[in-house]
C-alpha cells in the first residue's frame, strides 16, 4: 500500500479477488514496516529495505515458485514493487458513494482516514515519517528500470496511471513506461480523470485490467 496507509485500503481488491474470485485467486495484504500491525523501528527506512521485508514475508510463506505471483503496489507501495524485480480526482470525491453508505466518495474516504488516525498504535507520526523518508528518497535511473525490465520482461509489466493524479503527475507515468520499454512490450494504460487511487476510484476498471493482465501473464513461458 502507500504511504501511511494501511492494508485495509486493498478490501475491496481483497472482497473480489480473494473471495467472489477465490477459487481462482489467493490474496496476501500486509502493513508496509512503520505501519498498522507491521513493526515500527525507528531507523532510515529505504523502499529497498521494505522490499527485503516483503521477500522475507514471501519465503515464509514458501511461497517460491518460479512465476507463482503477480506483485500489486499502488503509489509507494508501487516503487518498493520496482524494488522487487493521496490525492484523488475531484470528480470522483464529489460523486455518490459507491456503496451507498456515505453521501459521497470523499465522505467515505474522509471516514475511513479518521478511523485510521484514532488507531494510536496503528497509525504513528514515527512509522509515518519513516515511510516518507522511504518514498521521498525512492529513485531508479534508466539504467536499473531497464534491467529490472529485462529480468521480469516487459509483457509482464503493467504501468498504470490516471491524468488526474495531483501526488505523482502523469507525466512520470509516461516517463517510466518509456524507461521500462514501453515499445517492447510494456503495457501502458492512462485513465482519463482519474487520480492517484485508481484502485478506489474506478474499482471495475482497475480489477478487469488485473485479470487482464494475470491472464496475459500466464500465457507467458
Amino acid at each position: 500500500m502507500g504511504l501511511g496507509t494501511f492494508k485495509s485500503g486493498w478490501q475491496r481488491q481483497a472482497q473480489y479477488f480473494g473471495q467472489e474470485k477465490g477459487s481462482q485467486y489467493t490474496c496476501l495484504l500486509f502493513d508496509n514496516r512503520g505501519m498498522g500491525e507491521s513493526d515500527k523501528p525507528l531507523a532510515r527506512y529505504t523502499t529497498s529495505e521494505m522490499a527485503k521485508d516483503t521477500l522475507a514475508l514471501i519465503d515464509h510463506l514458501e511461497w517460491t515458485a518460479p512465476r507463482q505471483l503477480h506483485i500489486i503496489g499502488v503509489s509507494m507501495g508501487g516503487m518498493i514493487a520496482q524494488e522487487l524485480a493521496r490525492t484523488f480526482s475531484q470528480s470522483w470525491l464529489e460523486a455518490p458513494d459507491d456503496y451507498g453508505e456515505f453521501p459521497t466518495n470523499g465522505d467515505r474516504f474522509s471516514a475511513m482516514e479518521l478511523a485510521k488516525r484514532q488507531d494510536v498504535e496503528g497509525f504513528t507520526r514515527k512509522g509515518f515519517i519513516c515511510q516518507a523518508l522511504a518514498a521521498g528518497w525512492h529513485h531508479k535511473s534508466a539504467e536499473q528500470l531497464k534491467e529490472l525490465a529485462d529480468k521480469v520482461g516487459r509483457q509482464r509489466i503493467q504501468v498504470l496511471h490516471g491524468t488526474a493524479d495531483q501526488m505523482i503527475t502523469v507525466p512520470h507515468g509516461e516517463i517510466l513506461a518509456k524507461e521500462l520499454g514501453e515499445e517492447e512490450g510494456v503495457t501502458k494504460t492512462i485513465v482519463p480523470g482519474r487520480g492517484h487511487a485508481l484502485h478506489l476510484e474506478d474499482m471495475a476498471m482497475y480489477h478487469r485490467i488485473l485479470e487482464s493482465m494475470v491472464e496475459k501473464v500466464e500465457t507467458l513461458e
